[in-house]
């Protein structure tokens, strides 16, 4: 497939075009105009291009590529070898971050939803259609440690349960993969019984005492893995190009 082709096509189906983001979305390192084949997975790290050259790759797919506002524009060091390593191989880099995260079917959100068996119910931004944080709904309601134990074998590590002096049933959730411990406020504020996201943060803690909120933290690669794996399967399916996920351990 050609591959500025490709590239419009995934800027079309996630609308990247219309999301603010903190870095370029779309083909962020040309290499072959050919793609026929295609390695996916969630930051485009070192060991993910030596992977993807050993697969004789023409495309790298990521969530987290290069090029984040506020980092040094210098080609140097780590940045370098990336770079040098993908334009020696000619393999394209095609990174989406946001538009990754809230795609309603492949997005990050919407596959945390799928593997914990949650019915999305809107934006948690209310009035934003590009919310990055969504909220639902389990069908009954189950206890914090049910949750917690949900989360550990689906994503198959170990989270971080923060419960309030109550310790409610969960009946309400809202979620953000990846960086989004911010919103729990506004989960809180609006009546919501837990938030998940990647990461936590000192302040966590006393806002789940002080507001009444379950969290969990369930790991920023770990909740970031399905979306990137999900848009490959998309594209394989659609255009019969051969894409393989590759899952770098990261315990963060």
């Amino acid at each position: 497939m050609n591959t500025q082709s490709l590239v419009d096509y995934l800027d079309e189906l996630l609308q990247a075009p219309l999301i603010k983001d903190f870095c370029p979305n779309g083909l962020q390192v040309q290499g072959t105009p050919t793609i026929k084949r295609i390695i996916t997975g969630v930051t485009a790290s070192q060991a993910l291009i030596d992977e993807a050259i050993a697969a004789e790759a023409d495309a790298i797919l990521v969530h987290h590529g290069y090029f984040w506002k506020n980092e040094s524009s210098v080609i140097t060091g780590m940045k370098y070898q990336r770079i040098k390593k993908l334009i020696e191989n000619n393999i394209n880099l095609i990174g989406y971050h946001l538009p990754l995260d809230i795609h309603p079917e492949l997005g990050n959100n919407a596959q945390l939803a799928n593997l914990l068996d949650i019915e999305v119910t809107g934006p948690l931004e209310l009035g934003n259609a590009h919310s990055v944080s969504i909220k639902g709904a389990f069908e009954s309601a189950i206890d914090g440690q049910q949750l917690a134990q949900r989360i550990d074998k689906v994503l198959n590590r170990a989270c971080l349960h923060i419960a309030p002096p109550s310790n409610k049933p969960i009946k309400t959730i809202a979620w953000c993969t990846g960086g989004g411990q911010g919103y729990i406020e506004l989960a809180a504020q609006q009546g919501i019984d837990a938030f998940i996201s990647g990461e936590v943060s000192e302040q966590t803690t006393h806002i789940c005492h002080e507001m009444d909120i379950h969290f969990f933290a369930a790991g920023h690669h770990a909740t970031e893995r399905y979306g990137a794996k999900a848009l490959g399967e998309h594209l394989a399916e659609k255009f019969d190009i051969d894409v393989r996920f590759i899952d770098i351990n990261n315990p963060v």
